[in-house]
């Protein structure tokens, strides 16, 4: 069984700052990808970030204001979300490829998704 559990979210006011966690557990073999997605209300789930092999992309309307960054020893992704604007109130959701124990391929794992709010 292989969960993940994120954390992090909340009210934040316009120009604020906000990190988000996502722990994976339980019977994991190894993890490549893992990253964040979000979706607004009304709109589709749009990727935010991603890591992978050191590897990292964004979306262009986070580039230079969010970081995702990722200890491996902890199984954990992190998004540091800076100059937060109103048109990132989203759900925010982790994902994660992860091949567990029991089986001899990667499978995609997602979070719960934490809200996001930015208003004043």
């Amino acid at each position: 069984q292989v969960q993940l559990v994120e954390s992090g979210g909340g009210l934040v006011q316009p120009g604020g700052s906000l990190k988000l966690s996502c722990a994976a557990s339980g019977n994991i073999f190894s993890i490549n990808a893992m990253g964040w997605y979000r979706q607004a209300p009304g709109k589709e789930r749009e990727l935010v970030a991603t890591t992978n092999s050191g590897i990292i992309n964004y979306a262009d309307s986070v580039k230079g204001r969010f970081t995702i960054s990722r200890d491996n020893a902890k199984n954990t992704v992190y998004l540091q979300m800076n100059s937060l604007k109103p048109e990132d109130t989203a759900v925010y959701y982790c994902y994660a490829n992860i091949r567990s124990t029991s089986l001899s391929y990667l499978v995609a794992y997602w979070g719960q998704g934490t809200q996001v709010i930015v208003s004043s």
